[in-house]
């Protein structure tokens, strides 16, 4: 009996054990759980810091954020649809449209040259019931007229990228608000930089956009002073891709084919640096050539996290969106706007910081 007695006594001590061991091990795995949520949240946090910072300096700069009294009607207008910058452009105005209760039709040409498409958008657009219109140029002179007709019916009408040539636009008695925008001269010169700093001295090519366009011209123009401005840099070709990658990659092959000892090629947008990147890896060569894009698209994210394309000089479609309709709100809400041009960050992105870009748009 007693043995019985004592074998249960040693049983119930054993569940016991047992009990706290599982209990002591539920408690350790809650732990590992709560800890790696916490390093997965910290880690989304650390990566996505870039564009949140970007995003507060834009919203203090256009303080006071208007406080909307109807649901308004806004056009956006933009050069084309096919490309990824202007795909991300068209998401910052629905979502911006979105969180302030507005509507915001979106309207863009095929393509990104057909200047006379543009300007007959902008014109039905004007001869319809939109409260606002925020555009985006293909060139500096292509939407003077559409600006005048607008101006003519009160309609607000802000610029969010490019813009209509200042000089031209007065001359014509085109006026528009305000102009959100980025120092596109500067992001040649930043991107050129990048190229130097890697090179420290060789030819270098530029591919601009489409001739005449404002925005490829600035940024060509940055680069094109900066790559002269430094001893031992000499520039070999400036061609025009047309925003194009496959033209890029045309052009790419031609400059490498007459001079294999080409060490540096600045593109006026990532598309064409793209192009740049896929003729280089045909030829066996980008191991040899830093390739510089602007714009900071996915497909460059992704080339930059895989070390092909080098850098990009990052600025934010979505922002310039979101910051040109909320200038158009404030017009329409008897705001004071109270300067004419209003900046939106740049910055630049390689292998080395692209994971802190994470979430930029």
């Amino acid at each position: 009996m007693k043995r019985i007695f004592a074998a249960l006594i040693s049983i119930i001590m054993l569940f016991n054990v047992v009990a706290c061991t599982n209990k002591d091990a539920n408690k350790e795995d809650i732990k590992n759980k709560e800890t790696f949520k916490e390093s997965v949240k910290q880690e989304k946090t650390e990566k996505n810091t870039a564009f949140k910072e970007a995003e507060k300096k834009l919203l203090d700069s256009l303080q006071p954020l208007p406080k909307v009294s109807k649901e308004y009607k806004i056009a956006g207008i933009e050069p084309t649809l096919s490309n990824p910058f202007w795909v991300t452009f068209k998401e910052g105005y629905e979502s911006a449209a979105k969180e302030y209760g507005v509507k915001c039709d979106v309207l863009a040409t095929p393509k990104e040259d057909d200047v006379n498409g543009q300007l007959d958008i902008f014109k039905s657009v004007v001869g319809k019931d939109y409260d606002a219109i925020v555009f985006s140029a293909i060139t500096p002179f292509n939407l003077i007229p559409g600006v005048l007709e607008a101006n003519k019916k009160n309609i607000p009408v802000v610029a969010a990228g490019n813009n209509i040539d200042d000089k031209k636009g007065k001359e014509a008695g085109a006026n528009v608000l305000a102009h959100i925008t980025t120092d596109t001269e500067k992001q040649g010169e930043i991107g050129a930089k990048f190229i130097v700093d890697k090179i420290k001295k060789g030819k270098v090519a530029i591919i601009e956009g489409i001739s005449g366009a404002s925005q490829g011209e600035r940024r060509k123009n940055g680069a094109k002073k900066y790559f002269e401005s430094v001893d031992g840099v000499e520039i070999i070709s400036i061609q025009a891709g047309d925003w194009d990658r496959k033209k890029s990659y045309d052009i790419a092959t031609n400059i490498v084919q007459a001079n294999p000892d080409i060490e540096g090629i600045f593109c006026a947008n990532d598309m064409m640096a793209l192009g740049v990147v896929d003729a280089l890896k045909a030829m066996n060569k980008k191991q040899d050539v830093v390739v510089v894009g602007v714009d900071f698209i996915d497909e460059a994210r992704e080339s930059i996290k895989s070390k092909e394309l080098d850098a990009t000089v990052a600025m934010s479609p979505y922002l310039y969106a979101k910051g040109g309709l909320i200038l158009a709100l404030k017009a329409l809400e008897g705001q004071n706007i109270d300067q004419k041009v209003y900046w939106t960050p740049l910055e630049v992105v390689n292998s080395k910081n692209v994971d802190s870009f994470e979430g930029w748009k």
